[in-house]
């Protein structure tokens, strides 16, 4: 029976293939302590996590307004997430859109000590072993980190205003929806397309629309004429080391269970982080003359969002490989391919995130084993596996640079996305927050 629970509890995607009869599982103490550990791990990966990391990589002035940024955003989609994100997301309603029914957590009293049925009301559902309040807290913390990723994209230069409304519209609009199409019983997810922890709903979208933040907003002043370095790479190591440590509850949390899945996907992630942050330093090393700091924590980064999409369906060989190929693909995304086409992804939101996200995605497809997670992949024979892969990613991308670039001309037109060239030399703690560090 514990092996059944289990594999039934997979992944909130894969639950969904899942038979009615699973709706007899009954509230886990140590599924649901487990998760509630992942929640608070994935939300000290925004704060502090993301926060830090951010901060040491730009100019002193802007230091301040770069972690405000995360600590805002925190707050800011939590209600967001409380008063309609969840339920556009999770709510049963079509195969692109949830509903409107759970809004403000409507319904949450009634049930919210008994276990949790995902899909409620459709043929595909299934139970868990967790209290609803637990599963939308774990997910309210996914919603969190994806605005505050893509934001990395335009540091130094975005009014605090067109944040505010930028982030408000599209939590909802961007991010509920493509998180519905793949965990909440959407079309991604019933098609087959694979996704364990977020590959294509966080990094691949995040990373898309920070790139097109960045294009609409335009190069930071001094951007390719002066340097722009890092101010405090030590706070950045800290950052990055919050986030690697998160990133266990991250990818480990959403097998939504303490079990065997859990642990595989805690060893892939492990791996594939070590291998990324190692592929970086050494190619970085090789072509430049010396390993940096921020090189390795750049791959072990890139790695950490290559393995999320990957982490319930691959073995320890796969994360190897799927973690060199990553830490190669994000230093030239994050190095030659941003010079060569002269964007100004400021904190590398696409180079990183966007990158890793679609290499994860696509090998997911070519190193999905049936053994470790009940999917087939290419190596196993199943190529049509790297198609639905590719097809989640295309989706992905139109959708997530066709509405971010809509929203952010709405908010151009209403409050102006940039701050006055003089209040970017001046900084944004000083400009925006009446602040600065000393």
């Amino acid at each position: 029976m514990k092996t059944l629970r289990r594999a039934a509890l997979a992944l909130p995607a894969l639950l969904l293939s899942f038979p009615a009869w699973a709706q007899d599982a009954k509230v886990d103490a140590g599924d649901t302590a487990w998760m509630l550990t992942s929640t608070a791990l994935v939300l000290m990966m925004t704060i502090p996590g993301l926060a830090l990391f951010y901060a040491g990589m730009v100019r002193k002035k802007n230091i301040l307004a770069t972690m405000m940024q995360s600590f805002f955003i925190c707050a800011l989609v939590s209600v967001v997430w409380m008063v309609a994100g969840y339920s556009f997301a999770f709510g049963n309603g079509s195969a692109y859109f949830g509903d409107f029914s759970r809004l403000f957590l409507s319904g949450l009293g009634d049930s919210w000590d008994k276990p949790f049925t995902l899909g409620a009301g459709s043929e595909a559902a299934a139970a868990t072993t967790i209290p609803e309040s637990v599963f939308l807290m774990f997910q309210m913390t996914f919603a969190i980190i994806t605005p505050a990723l893509l934001i990395g994209a335009v540091a130094d230069r975005m009014k605090f205003s067109a944040m505010v409304i930028f982030v408000s519209v599209w939590s909802l609009v961007v991010y509920a929806p493509i998180c519905h199409w793949v965990w909440g019983g959407g079309f991604l997810g019933v098609a087959g397309v694979l996704d364990f922890a977020g590959g294509t709903v966080v990094h691949i979208n995040s990373g898309v629309a920070g790139l097109v933040a960045a294009l609409v907003l335009g190069k930071r002043v001094g951007y390719g004429t002066e340097p722009l370095p890092p101010h405090n790479l030590v706070l950045s190591v800290i950052g990055a080391s919050l986030l690697w440590v998160g990133w266990f509850g991250f990818n480990a949390g959403s097998a939504v269970a303490a079990g065997a899945g859990a642990g595989m996907a805690m060893l892939v992630t492990q791996i594939a982080a070590a291998a990324a942050g190692l592929a970086w330093m050494f190619i970085e090393w090789a072509f430049k003359g010396k390993p940096s700091v921020l090189g390795i924590i750049s791959g072990a980064v890139a790695g950490l969002v290559a393995i999320t999409p990957a982490a319930g369906f691959v073995d320890p060989m796969g994360a190897l490989i799927i973690g060199l190929i990553a830490g190669v693909g994000c230093y030239i995304g994050a190095t030659s391919l941003k010079h060569a086409l002269r964007y100004d992804d400021s904190l590398d939101a696409f180079g990183i995130h966007g990158i890793g996200g679609i290499i994860g995605a696509i090998l997911t497809g070519v190193f999905a084993r049936e053994a470790f997670g009940g999917k087939i992949g290419l190596i196993e024979g199943n190529s049509g596996q790297v198609l639905l892969q590719l097809y989640g990613v295309g989706v992905t991308i139109v959708y997530s640079a066709v509405a971010t670039f809509i929203i952010l001309k709405v908010v151009d037109m209403i409050v102006g996305l940039r701050v006055e060239k003089d209040e970017e030399r001046e900084g944004l703690d000083l400009v925006l927050h009446g602040e600065v560090v000393n």
